[in-house]
């Protein structure tokens, strides 16, 4: 199953991210995963949020610059070396991940990695071949 994360493109100035997660808080909004690339001119935060819809209309209000990408979400062990073979499952199957990160969320013995991929179809199916759980919407509190 699909997830959206967000992206916010910010300019790279201070109190920018304490900004936005204000606004999310004030909005009670619970962020999911954050994660962070910057270049020398802009930043890109990237979110998955309970509540992505309203997520992004209050950001697009407060004139945020941002997009929504579809991105899998992985269940993982929750132990040393757990990630391992899905990243191998990854490199045999020949697909490029464009980047990963992971949620806050673990349950039951499990961790949850946030993969964008070059083939989501290809990698979903290889996932279910090889047994690895995709998280749901559901399971991962995500509401709209």
């Amino acid at each position: 199953m699909t997830v959206y994360q967000i992206s916010v493109f910010l300019e790279n100035r201070t109190g920018q991210l304490a900004e936005i997660t204000k606004i999310l808080g004030d909005n009670q909004i619970d962020m999911r995963a954050i994660s962070i690339a910057e270049t020398a001119d802009y930043g890109v935060l990237r979110l998955i949020v309970d509540q992505p819809q309203k997520t992004t209309s209050i950001l697009l209000s407060q004139g945020f610059v941002l997009s929504q990408t579809p991105v899998v979400v992985v269940t993982v062990p929750d132990q040393p070396g757990g990630l391992a073979p899905v990243l191998q499952l990854i490199a045999d199957g020949g697909i490029d991940i464009e980047y990963m990160y992971s949620l806050f969320t673990h349950k039951e013995g499990n961790a949850y990695m946030v993969f964008r991929v070059s083939d989501d179809e290809k990698f979903t199916s290889l996932l279910a071949q090889n047994g690895i759980a995709v998280a749901n919407r559901q399971e991962l509190g995500i509401t709209d």
